[in-house]
């Protein structure tokens, strides 16, 4: 069974006059990670609101797991741009929220799954700190360990990594496809970065036209684990032309 499944979804915002997204079908497979690229303003955030049911498509249907997404519970894990981290909640309370939400642990089990997600992404400790101790790459990885408690077998990364500096996110990039590995987890990742999306990608999904009609799926040809050193190799180099060229093209239609 797919993961996630577009049946020919249709959407626009108020005030539009015409879809952001027009008939789109596409599917995605279990313990896949796929990078969503395409240039800024181009629907690839939409796409994420209609599965989380934060928005709703004017026509088609959107399932996730054979089911039709409700706007509500764990059947996705959604991590935006921002970390959004409530400055007034510790790290701790912070990533309680979604265990709160579920109502099906007490505060004791709630403190243990937490320092538990903590650990797992390198912050034990830090339960107790505040969101501006810490630094841009450990709030991520917070906001990160966040998203994995909602329990989620499909997770939604929203250019989590688009703010931090030049070493923090490649570390971050390495940090996520460890993590990714050994969770098994099924991730759709957008960002507008080609080498991010190769580097990261099972199969980048290319936006190349507005209103997005189809995502294009091209492999990348490179086996995990991998390493930056693969980035430089003829075929990814190529491949990385190939994806410019397509955003190029985008922005001057």
């Amino acid at each position: 069974m797919n993961v996630l499944t577009f049946d020919h979804v249709s959407c626009r915002y108020p005030g539009q006059g015409t879809d952001i997204v027009d008939r789109l079908s596409f599917e995605v497979k279990p313990g896949s990670f796929h990078c969503i690229l395409g240039v800024s303003g181009c629907g690839k955030s939409t796409l994420f609101r209609m599965i989380s049911g934060l928005m709703s498509p004017e026509k088609g249907s959107i399932y996730v797991n054979g089911k039709p997404v409700c706007g509500h519970g764990s059947y996705c894990g959604y991590m935006p741009q921002k970390d959004m981290l409530f400055p007034w909640r510790s790290v701790g309370e912070n990533l309680a929220l979604p265990l709160e939400i579920q109502r099906k642990l007490g505060k004791k089990e709630q403190r243990q799954q937490v320092e538990a997600a903590l650990a797992e992404v390198g912050l034990a400790g830090c339960a107790d700190k505040r969101p501006d101790e810490l630094s841009g790459g450990m709030r991520q990885r917070a906001a990160f360990a966040r998203t994995m408690l909602t329990g989620s077998d499909l997770l939604l990364l929203d250019e989590p990594f688009s703010a931090l500096d030049f070493l923090t996110r490649i570390s971050m990039q390495e940090w996520l496809l460890a993590q990714w590995r050994k969770t098994d987890k099924t991730i759709l990742f957008i960002t507008h970065d080609v080498e991010e999306a190769l580097f990261l990608s099972s199969s980048v999904l290319v936006v190349e036209h507005t209103p997005i009609r189809a995502l294009r799926e091209i492999p990348v040809p490179m086996d995990f684990p991998r390493s930056r050193k693969d980035l430089a190799r003829p075929e990814i180099i190529d491949l990385r032309e190939e994806l410019i060229g397509m955003l190029r093209k985008q922005v001057a239609e």
